[in-house]
């Protein structure tokens, strides 16, 4: 881990894993489909590679718009079923 891409994008997959297995193992059903779940990872590797590549600008767009697709679409600060 060298660059400040790889802390943030380590840091919110590690939320967006949270935030599936809170929800996989709540007492209501998941309202989101597992492919939801797994376009926010491909944005958090979009934004390292990018990152890693100096490609600045563009990583800090893909990661505002992997930030805005988790609250937008998966809802973290939502409690019980949506």
């Amino acid at each position: 881990m060298k660059t400040p891409y790889d802390f943030v994008t380590i840091a919110l997959f590690a939320a967006i894993i949270v935030l599936f297995l809170q929800r996989s193992t709540g007492r209501t059903e998941d309202p989101h489909p597992l492919w939801q779940y797994i376009l926010a990872p491909l944005g958090c590797a979009v934004t390292n590679y990018l990152g890693n590549q100096e490609m600045h600008l563009a990583a800090i767009l893909v990661l505002l718009a992997t930030l805005g697709y988790i609250v937008a679409v998966l809802r973290p600060f939502t409690r019980g079923a949506l």
